[in-house]
């Protein structure tokens, strides 16, 4: 019996004899374009002691894209932050210099 349980995907038994199993592979999502990008721009400050951060969402792309935008929008801020699940944290309310930046690059973006 296999130790590593998270190969059992629920296939008990096949009576094919050429039954091979093919795992669901998780697709990279290709980046959109900035033009059809929907990102949303919002303060933030729950679960990190009353600091306020702008949280970016609704990025839809790769890990390393995602990386690129959020360096490019610390070094306009001159701030910290983060990225990671397609959400952009920067340190600080920023919001309107995030969001000027972000149209003047083509993006959809809108404030809330």
């Amino acid at each position: 019996m296999s130790k590593n349980k998270s190969n059992k995907i629920g296939v008990v038994y096949s009576t094919n004899p050429d039954f091979e199993f093919q795992l669901d592979e998780d697709e990279i999502p290709e980046t959109l374009a900035p033009e059809k990008q929907n990102l949303r721009i919002q303060l933030d400050k729950k679960a990190r002691a009353g600091k306020q951060v702008t949280l970016i969402t609704g990025f839809v792309g790769t890990e390393e894209d995602l990386e690129i935008l959020a360096k490019k929008l610390k070094n306009l801020c001159g701030c910290g932050g983060s990225a990671k699940d397609g959400e952009i944290l920067i340190q600080g309310d920023v919001r309107q210099k995030v969001l000027a930046w972000l149209i003047q690059q083509g993006y959809r973006a809108k404030s809330s």
